[in-house]
Order: structure tokens, then C-alpha cells, then sequence
């Protein structure tokens, strides 16, 4: 079991995590999200897929039990502890463009596409490899009658997390997002940690 590791404000990082091994994402303050990818170790072309998730597991509220696939249709990752139950598999990560298109009178930021892009950067992994994220802890509320989406602020207090098992070898990428509804208004910290 590795030391908790901090990703600050609007930051991002990427990690190994092996067959096996569990990754522990812990909000520690409360209504933070986190964007999180996931590629095969051994071929980068395979990677996370919202569309065969909600497919194979037949729900798109996804949490304790269910396992996140790759675009060739192989388990990934399965959430082993939720204590949340309330998580985000349909918009992708906010980008210098999200800023410009959600909140023209606020600095543009790179977002986690940027932070996600940089952080991956070094596995040979670029931006057009990034796809949907599993958006930790995001709570998406959905209108039942006319299909639109709306975007509250996470339910999680500090200290909630999930927990993922690892069902091959991967690259992980994280973030602590950076969009202002995604988070309430608000910018902080996520913690990780790796567990074997």
C-alpha cells in the first residue's frame, strides 16, 4: 500500500496501476470532482468506453459492483467501495473551449482535457486519445421528460471515496477538475492512493 498522494486545484496526474491493485480516489474536503481515464498497459489504443459500459452493465448509474470496459470490450476496472453512489460517465472533460462556450466572462483554463493531455503526454498517449472520462464524484442530474442535463454540485463530503480494482494492467490518468458548476463554484484538492 503506497503513501496518499495529493492532486491539487485543477491540476492532473498520471499513474501505473497493475492487475489487481485497488485505487482509492478520496475527495478530502468535500464537492470536488475527478475526471479519470484508463488504458491498457501493454496497447494505449484500448481504452475506457462509456458506451460499452452502459451497454454491458445495462445502467447509467454506475457504482459498488459495477465494472467500467474498454472500447474492446474487456473489464477494466471494477468499483469494488462507493461511498458516494453518484458519479458522471456522460460528458466529456472540460476543456480551454468549455470555458469559452459555459463561462465567456471567466479566465479561460485548460481544464482536465489539458491537464489530462499533459499529464499522459509521456505514455505516448495525445489529445485525440482522450475520450469520455468516469467523472468521479460529478452529479448529472438528467430531465426525464425532455432529455436535458443539468449539472449540480457533488453530493460527496470529505473524506467519501471509491474504490476501483484494477482488472488488467493500465495507465490511469486523474484529476481534480477545474469547471466552476462541476464543482459548486469551488476548486480543491483529490487524493489517491494505490492499494495492493
Amino acid at each position: 500500500m503506497t503513501a496518499i498522494s495529493h492532486i491539487p486545484p485543477r491540476s492532473g496526474v498520471a499513474l501505473e496501476l497493475k492487475c489487481g491493485e485497488r485505487l482509492r480516489v478520496i475527495d478530502p474536503e468535500g464537492s470536488q470532482v475527478s475526471d479519470m481515464l484508463a488504458y491498457a498497459r501493454n496497447n494505449i489504443d484500448e481504452v475506457i468506453s462509456n458506451g460499452r459500459t452502459f451497454d454491458y452493465e445495462e445502467t447509467i448509474a454506475l457504482t459498488t459492483g459495477n465494472t467500467l470496459w474498454s472500447n474492446r470490450s474487456n473489464p477494466m476496472l471494477k468499483i469494488v467501495d462507493d461511498t458516494v453512489g453518484k458519479h458522471d460517465f456522460l460528458l466529456t472533460p472540460c476543456s480551454e473551449d468549455t470555458f469559452k462556450h459555459f463561462y465567456p466572462d471567466k479566465p479561460v483554463h485548460r481544464g482536465c482535457f489539458g491537464n489530462l493531455a499533459d499529464a499522459l503526454e509521456p505514455y505516448g498517449i495525445g489529445p485525440d486519445a482522450i475520450p469520455v472520462a468516469f467523472n468521479i464524484f460529478m452529479n448529472v442530474r438528467l430531465d426525464k421528460e425532455g432529455g436535458g442535463l443539468c449539472v449540480d454540485p457533488p453530493t460527496s463530503t470529505a473524506g467519501d471515496h471509491v474504490v476501483f480494482e484494477a482488472q488488467m494492467d493500465l495507465i490511469v490518468g486523474l484529476t481534480a477538475c477545474s469547471a466552476y458548476a462541476s464543482n459548486g463554484g469551488t476548486f480543491k484538492p483529490i487524493d489517491f492512493r494505490i492499494e495492493t
